[in-house]
């Protein structure tokens, strides 16, 4: 009889923590490909992005001088929206505007996770970075969010 009693309490939770994660908002997962095959898949700016940008535009640059803010992205424990600093047509700095912050936990992951993703796009001068272990979902929508960001700003 206890067998039973525990079996039934197991499925019970199981059921319920299956209810309660389905609820959950679906996160769009970006393929992680060049930043020119996302951005030209989308020629309107997301709604919620907003770009502040100066005339001038380097020759051969891939983007215009300024600052573009991109789209809010669904991290599933919070948004991510980032601001793109784009010199002389190069990235030289990216701000986290959102991030999880709701949980000890988030903020431990994203204290970690933001300075390399950001690191990282400067880098590569794209939104193709490496996905961070431990926090997949904020790299995800970090990308999506710094992707339109620069589709703003191409030049």
């Amino acid at each position: 009889m206890k067998k039973i009693v525990i079996s039934v309490i197991i499925i019970g939770a199981f059921v319920l923590y299956s209810l309660i994660h389905a609820q959950s908002a679906p996160v769009a997962v970006v393929p992680n490909t060049s930043s020119a095959s996302r951005s030209s898949s989308s020629s309107a700016a997301a709604p919620g992005a907003t770009a502040t940008s100066g005339t001038t535009s380097t020759p051969g640059s891939l983007y215009k001088d300024g600052s573009y803010t991109g789209s809010v992205a669904d991290a599933q424990w919070g948004v991510v929206q980032v601001k793109a600093i784009i010199q002389n047509g190069k990235i030289t700095g990216v701000q986290f505007l959102q991030y999880p912050s709701d949980h000890g936990y988030s903020i431990q992951v994203n204290n970690y996770a933001d300075p390399q993703l950001s690191s990282e796009a400067i880098q590569a001068q794209n939104a193709n970075v490496n996905i961070i272990t431990g926090a997949t979902l904020t790299s995800e929508a970090f990308m999506q969010s710094l992707s339109d960001a620069l589709s703003q700003a191409q030049a």
